[in-house]
């Protein structure tokens, strides 16, 4: 093969080429129109697709809101949850619990920086589209779920307050680390993302952990 030629790629791999562009050119559009004044043949001009094929691979615009979001909670399209990610056996194989809060909310904050922007589209839709609203809702029981994972390795580790249970814990680190607070902090509060996260490591810390 000529030097300067790139080997063609197999049918599967310009699918999933085709996928990443589509999920790229939502996103752009989403954020810049938001979800109702998105349209789908914008979309498709701009991955430089027909709309026809944005329709073959993601069959509506909630799907595709779906898609861009699950992308960039993790950061790629590859097909490995979140929490079977690599920062997960970090943290788990960390024995301090402090450490264990600021690796935590370091992954935290790398996620929602990524989705921060769609969040903003899904929560402004949320009382107009019953679809986007369960999608939000979705968003945030999956979140609850995760942070139930920090919650009893802290448990495992016997440091959590005394009297504190797991459920409990869990749902405090929700609703102090989740996208909508961060959202609320650095929106209107006009917090900086790293402030967001010192400053909820901290309050995490006091709130969960034995003196």
């Amino acid at each position: 093969m000529p030097r300067n030629v790139k080997p063609r790629l197999s049918r599967a791999e310009q699918a999933r080429a085709t996928r990443r562009r589509i999920i790229a050119a939502a996103a752009s559009q989403f954020v810049a129109h938001g979800y109702g004044a998105t349209l789908l043949d914008r979309v498709a001009e701009q991955a430089g697709v027909a709309v026809q094929t944005v329709y073959f691979h993601f069959g509506n615009k909630r799907t595709l809101l779906k898609e861009a979001l699950d992308v960039a909670a993790v950061g790629d399209d590859e097909p490995v949850p979140l929490m079977d990610r690599p920062w997960v056996k970090e943290i788990q194989d960390e024995t301090d619990p402090v450490r264990i809060i600021v690796l935590w909310l370091a992954t935290s904050r790398a996620v929602i920086d990524r989705i921060a922007p769609l969040m903003r589209v899904v929560r402004g839709a949320t009382s107009t589209d019953p679809e986007v609203a369960a999608q939000w809702d979705t968003n945030q029981a999956q979140t609850r779920t995760a942070h139930g994972f920090l919650a009893e390795l802290l448990a495992g580790r016997g440091a959590l307050k005394p009297g504190l249970d797991v459920e409990q814990a869990r749902d405090i680190a929700f609703v102090l680390g989740n996208a909508e607070t961060y959202l609320q902090f650095t929106d209107v509060c006009a917090w900086t993302p790293d402030e967001w996260q010192e400053r909820t490591a901290t309050v995490l810390t006091a709130a969960l952990l034995a003196p």
